[in-house]
């Protein structure tokens, strides 16, 4: 405790007489001044205690003493000091009465007892408190440090809401609570999830108070949150909140530092571990691609569980050409960073996803393109797909157009498969990802692929092109004016060969269309005959229909 008033004038040596303000001496005195100005304020900073003589008061005065007074305790001075026997032999009543009035504590120093004693026992109780204060604080480094060791986390975090005498929580990269102590807490953190992803977009490290009188915006909490952002890279992975009843004290706040630094610590072995099991990853995922699902499950082990058995899905993302990712869709799902790096954002959601459902996920960077294996309809295959969602709903355009640039991200999504079929799976999701960069989409399941039709993916420069090329000679003939040839191609390959019908559907005599699509054979150079040809030639027609 720092030292009081009331502590002063229980000090045996000093022999200090309370003359005013006995209901206020629990107040800590920060320091001892003496001034003998008649207006000291400008030179107060509060928390004082102010030691005079009268030496330049009128202290018999009633008026002028109560405007000394009143503007002493406007600027915080906790508490008044006079010497009698110096210039009076006893406290003026006109001083005692404004003491008083306004509530300031007034102590009536003997000739005796210099002031000197008195600013010497100030400062000697405030370093033993400081002593106190880092004795305490180093203690509980100690403790921590303990408990980091020998429970993780989970119990550095119980031992810091012991010492502080309050809550503690850890977040995770997306925001999300990963532990908390006491259990109760649990759901208090979870209603910081919006100000932990706010204190992210700062560099660390970072800090903020939320809740208590610091923090208006948060009047329904009644405690003070602090938050800190961990860990020592520009954009930081994971945040500790810490909830108590008033502001921490000298040493709750070095228990609060030794937390930060101790989860930093942790954070950041975390991360080369991390850069080991990505190490780890892409090699387990070339075995599965080069048909070796044997040897994979040796090197996992028990990484995984049983990911590599149950069905899985791959999914291929890569950063498209277009500028970067739109700000944030919506309410519901979060777009982490992905301005700045779209596949990181990406492997953030499905990791996050992924442990708080507690399933097993492959996450492997290759440069500009991000490979994911996830179990088949898990929590992080519908993370994807919602985040996928929330990037084209954040789009200007309400619709996307084939051949355009997707913003910051194209996804390709594999059907359910195995662990045999793991090369299988990642064709189709490549698959999926060139069809997802043509229409202008962010994200193409497989299976979607099969369901629709074939005709959406004839709207690609290089099929119109040859098209076009194929179709030209005919377009050219029908420019001169002599004859349809491309419309009467396109009524007989409708009616499948069959003569009658097409040339009634062109209003012709059928011998006019069998000398037609002879001229076409003549000037194509091909056979209608061959199933081929006529597969190519309807493909052009169908891919120049729009001209």
């Amino acid at each position: 405790m720092p030292p009081t008033l009331a502590s002063l004038v229980h000090h045996s040596a000093l022999k200090l007489t309370v003359r005013a303000g006995e209901d206020r001496l629990d107040v800590p005195v920060r320091w001892a001044h003496v001034s003998e100005l008649a207006d000291p304020v400008p030179y107060m900073e509060g928390g004082e205690l102010l030691l005079i003589t009268a030496l330049k008061l009128d202290a018999g005065d009633p008026e002028a003493m109560h405007r000394y007074v009143k503007r002493l305790a406007g600027a915080g001075v906790v508490g008044l000091g006079f010497a009698v026997g110096v210039n009076y032999d006893e406290i003026p009543e006109a001083l005692v009465e404004a003491a008083r009035g306004e509530g300031l504590p007034l102590l009536e120093v003997p000739r005796r007892t210099p002031f000197l004693a008195i600013s010497k026992a100030v400062s000697a109780a405030i370093a033993a408190d400081q002593y106190r204060a880092v004795t305490a604080g180093f203690a509980a480094q100690r403790e921590l440090t303990r408990k980091a060791l020998t429970d993780g986390p989970e119990g550095l975090l119980a031992a810091l809401a012991a010492q502080v005498d309050g809550w503690a929580a850890l977040y995770d990269a997306s925001g999300a609570v990963v532990a908390a102590a006491p259990e109760w807490a649990g759901r208090r953190a979870a209603r910081l999830t919006a100000d932990v992803q706010r204190l992210r977009e700062r560099p660390a490290p970072a800090s903020s108070v939320v809740g208590g009188a610091e923090s208006p915006d948060h009047p329904e909490n009644a405690d003070r949150v602090e938050l800190h952002s961990l860990g020592t890279s520009r954009r930081p992975r994971s945040a500790l909140a810490v909830g108590t009843a008033a502001a921490p004290g000298t040493a709750e706040r070095y228990a609060v530092h030794s937390a930060i630094a101790l989860l930093t610590l942790t954070t950041e072995r975390s991360r080369s571990l991390h850069e080991a099991g990505l190490r780890i990853d892409a090699a387990v995922l070339r075995m599965l691609l080069a048909g070796e699902p044997d040897h994979a499950r040796t090197v996992a082990g028990d990484l995984y569980g049983g990911l590599l058995d149950a069905p899985f899905r791959i999914i291929v993302a890569e950063r498209a050409s277009g500028s970067a990712a739109r700000a944030h869709a919506g309410p519901q799902t979060r777009v982490p960073d992905a301005d700045a790096d779209p596949l990181g954002a990406l492997a953030e959601v499905v990791e996050s996803a992924a442990a708080r459902s507690g399933e097993a996920v492959l996450v492997v960077p290759e440069g500009e393109r991000l490979v994911v294996l996830a179990t088949d309809r898990g929590a992080a295959v519908a993370a994807c797909a919602e985040y996928a969602t929330a990037l084209e709903t954040a789009r200007p355009a309400p619709e996307p157009t084939p051949n355009a640039d997707v913003d910051g991200l194209v996804v390709g999504l594999s059907a359910p498969s195995g662990p045999i079929a793991a090369s299988t799976a990642y064709k189709q999701a490549e698959q999926a990802l060139s069809v997802a960069r043509r229409r202008g989409r962010v994200c193409v399941e497989h299976e979607h692929l099969a369901a629709g039709s074939v005709l959406p993916l004839l709207a690609d420069d290089a099929v119109r092109a040859f098209a076009d090329g194929l179709l030209r000679a005919l377009r050219d003939h029908d420019a001169t004016g002599r004859g349809d040839l491309v419309a009467s191609l396109r009524a007989w390959l409708s009616r499948h060969g069959q003569w009658d019908a097409a040339a009634a559907d062109l209003g012709v005599h059928r011998h006019t269309l069998r000398y037609r699509m002879r001229r076409v054979e003549e000037i194509l150079g091909r056979s209608l005959d061959d199933p081929d040809v006529r597969m190519e030639l309807w493909l052009a027609l169908k891919a120049t229909s729009t001209d």
